[in-house]
């Protein structure tokens, strides 16, 4: 008989209420992300955007901390590939910058729940997700430049959550900051009691759950749109978004709820 005990899987995932949860699962590897866990995410990504049932989503990570960037281990064992490892580095790279894309432009809400470490591409996740709900002993950084490695795929998310000179000194020194300062900074929404962030992330994500779901997704996605616009077709673009809104059902319905004083009866059209 094969006692042979099955690996546990890279990323766990738990359904309640329309909030779906995905946990980083690598604890020894303080959820490094190996190209394994990357793909893992990807599909996850893939179902969660195809499900009208998921109203928001929380990410977290198992064990000592949320994500310490890409597996350093990993890529260091592929330097001895007949390549130098060029391959294993171009797909690793391509594949993460299209799981964070996947992320940015999930249609549901995406809530980061971080304890212990952010780091390199963690900080990334960070930056990436739409809020962020961090642990008073939550530390974040952009160590690259440290060995040699400038955390530049993390700096795309990181210049579009902070201003601009504090990430370039995140980036340029490569130390850590506290929680504090990461909601000084903005990369976090808030800072709450300590063991708390899943939960009180999960929370958060509940309250916009309970919004309709049509007007979230429509108002996500062109928020993210608009930020990469000029002004004038930034106002062009969410009138138009603005105008399918108000023709929506759940406008009309929650317009009506509000004068009448009642709660509305979402139908997410």
């Amino acid at each position: 008989m094969d006692t042979t005990a099955e690996p546990p899987p890279l990323l766990r995932q738990t359904d309640a209420k329309g909030v779906h949860t995905l946990v980083l699962n690598r604890p020894a590897r303080r959820n490094s992300l190996s190209l394994g866990l990357i793909l893992e995410l990807r599909r996850a990504l893939d179902a969660i955007a195809a499900d009208r049932a998921v109203r928001a989503v929380v990410l977290a990570g198992n064990g000592p901390g949320f994500c310490a960037g890409h597996d350093l281990g990993e890529i260091t064992a592929h330097r001895a590939d007949p390549d130098g490892g060029e391959g294993f580095f171009r797909r690793a790279m391509t594949e993460c910058a299209l799981m964070m894309q996947q992320l940015a432009n999930l249609p549901q809400p995406v809530i980061a729940a971080v304890h212990g470490i952010a780091t390199a591409a963690g900080c990334q996740l960070v930056a990436t997700a739409d809020l962020a709900v961090a642990d008073p002993a939550a530390r974040f950084c952009t160590p690259g430049v440290s060995i040699g490695l400038f955390c530049s795929t993390p700096s795309v998310a990181l210049s579009r959550a902070v201003a601009a000179k504090p990430a370039m000194e995140m980036l340029l020194t490569g130390e850590m900051i506290s929680a504090e300062e990461a909601h000084r900074l903005f990369l976090v929404n808030r800072v709450v009691a300590a063991g708390s962030a899943r939960e009180e992330a999960t929370m958060l994500a509940h309250r916009i759950a309970a919004r309709s779901a049509l007007a979230v997704r429509l108002g996500k996605a062109a928020f993210r749109r608009q930020l990469g616009c000029g002004l004038a077709a930034a106002y062009a673009d969410t009138a138009e978004v603005m105008v399918e809104n108000l023709l929506a059902a759940d406008a009309a319905e929650g317009i009506s709820a509000f004068l009448e004083k009642r709660a509305p009866a979402w139908q997410d059209r």
